[in-house]
């Protein structure tokens, strides 16, 4: 739905749905069909859990995007919140506190990747490389490059508490889902987020401070991602300085899956959830053929590939008709 009630209104109803819906359908069909016990609830429950940080990574990705932006920094920034929570647990801090620590992290970076491109002009390819070998480098150095054990069993049962059988994992991407949706779709900001990307020039003359709304947009990815740092510490009950490294990759593949374009604010949200079943779904099953995990890592760049070609001749089958 977001889809049609977006707010390009009657002309983001004529366009097709991306390829996206069509393919994610197949390939959960194809996979209940021909992967032994694909549909077993449990296997059903983990491809949920698995999938939760990638979602959770992946929604503020959309908003990056949107803006003509980009974040290949979330991996490595995930990792280094990841280290200070452990850290901070292992130090005797307390839950709460390590969780401040994790998320104070997490807007630090995004807001100095936000200040850098908004309002210095410089590319967010270069900007975000920049700051993931940053966040790399620190993780690596706080660690020594070894593993920080937790030294609590706190997170472990947080990361094990369910609502209703609904694990916590799935409950917290849901909401962060929830969240993104809302300041998306239902407040300034989000129409901001879409003109940003679309003709970031109009709000300059209409007298809108474009650059504080950009620069919110990074440190939402920040914020998000500071949060997410529990999810994945509470998955291990440990941290390690290059636990998260290429999420980017699947976040970003997610997100151009689901139908959003790098320019002029094209972009659908629920796109990006699709993105992330369908990749989730696609390495779950993999997984139980035993397929290794750098080929993976192809089938998904080959998925991007067939969906982009799939779109972009759509689209200009649909341009000739006009």
């Amino acid at each position: 739905m977001d889809y049609i009630i977006s707010h390009q209104g009657v002309e983001a109803k004529k366009r097709p749905l991306p390829a996206i819906v069509a393919t994610t359908a197949l390939l959960l069909l194809v996979s209940a069909l021909g992967v032994p016990h694909f549909v077993a609830a449990g296997n059903v429950l983990n491809i949920a859990t698995q999938a939760s940080i990638l979602m959770m990574i992946a929604m503020p990705m959309t908003l990056i995007i949107l803006s003509e932006g980009l974040d290949l920094s979330a991996g490595a920034l995930l990792s280094l919140c990841s280290v200070c929570f452990a850290l901070a647990l292992g130090a005797g801090l307390g839950l709460g506190i390590a969780l401040a620590l994790s998320v104070f992290v997490g807007l630090s970076f995004g807001a100095l990747n936000g200040v850098l491109i908004s309002k210095l002009r410089l590319p967010p390819f270069v900007v975000t490389l920049g700051t993931f070998g940053i966040a790399q480098g620190t993780a690596l150095v706080l660690t020594d490059g070894n593993v920080v054990s937790v030294g609590s069993t706190s997170i472990s049962q947080v990361y094990a508490w369910s609502l209703l059988g609904v694990p916590f994992p799935v409950l917290a991407a849901l909401i962060i889902y929830g969240l993104t949706h809302l300041l998306l779709y239902h407040t300034r900001f989000g129409t901001y987020v879409f003109a940003i990307g679309g003709n970031r020039d109009s709000l300059v003359l209409a007298g809108i401070r474009a650059h504080l709304y950009h620069i919110g947009v990074y440190a939402f990815c920040g914020l998000i991602v500071g949060f997410a740092a529990l999810l994945l510490t509470g998955r291990m009950n440990s941290a390690h300085p290059t636990s998260a490294i290429g999420i980017e990759f699947d976040a970003i593949a997610a997100v151009v899956l689901g139908g959003t374009s790098f320019e002029k604010g094209d972009g659908w949200l629920f796109g990006t959830v699709l993105g992330v079943i369908t990749i989730s779904v696609l390495r779950n099953a993999l997984n139980l053929f035993g397929i290794e995990s750098s080929l993976q890592v192809v089938s998904v760049g080959v998925l991007v590939l067939v969906i982009i070609l799939i779109d972009s001749a759509r689209k200009s089958r649909m341009g000739k008709n006009v």
